[in-house]
């Protein structure tokens, strides 16, 4: 089949999130300027460049009580700083559990269960037993085409990496079974993993 966006696809669901798959999970930390915490997973994530090592994430709806966006990227406005953290698959349900559309006053950490650490370099808080985690400080917001389409691209200014997931001095993903989002409503985890060498190597 073809279709062009504007004129819609046809289908039942969309295919556009199926087709870009898999898509690491962006578990983002984040606390407002009365020291609320805030938890949210974004799909629309990924690390940027090397050095110095950056990332992105983008929030595409809003809510009532943030006007123009979400409770993160409000926060990330006001505070500069964000936390990613690693979503494995033992975590799989409190990640849901953050999911929900909650009022902004309300503690997404608590409300998953889940133990809110602080952070070392920036002043917000990161999920207790996260395979890993990346201190952010925040270096654009960009506006994306569409309604509440914004792009949030940040520095990476402190690694946490919880101690079993190292081996042999590299970082096992099998281990913590990292989660990433497909289409639809479906998740994968990642449980094998090959190398190739490139032909330059």
């Amino acid at each position: 089949m073809f279709y062009r966006p504007q004129d819609g696809h046809g289908l039942p669901h969309n295919p556009f999130n199926a087709i870009v798959t898999p898509r690491p999970i962006g578990w983002i930390s984040s606390r407002d300027g009365t020291g609320r915490n805030n938890l949210a997973p974004y799909s629309f994530f990924n690390a940027t460049a090397y050095v110095p090592p950056q990332v992105m994430f983008t929030s595409t709806t809003a809510k009532d009580d943030q006007g123009d966006t979400k409770d993160s990227v409000a926060n990330i406005r006001e505070t500069g700083v964000f936390c990613v953290n690693v979503v494995e698959y033992a975590m799989r349900d409190a990640m849901n559990a953050s999911s929900a559309t909650l009022p902004k006053d309300v503690d997404e950490f608590t409300h998953a269960g889940l133990t809110a650490l602080e952070c070392d370099t920036i002043d917000c808080a990161r999920v207790g037993g996260a395979p890993a985690a990346l201190e952010c400080k925040l270096t654009q917001v960009l506006t994306l085409e569409g309604q509440s389409n914004y792009m949030v691209l940040g520095e990476v200014t402190g690694v946490h990496i919880r101690d079993d997931c190292l081996k042999d001095g590299r970082l096992d993903v099998t281990t913590y079974q990292p989660l990433s989002r497909l289409g639809y409503r479906d998740y994968v985890r990642v449980q094998d993993v090959f190398e190739l060498a490139r032909p330059d190597d």
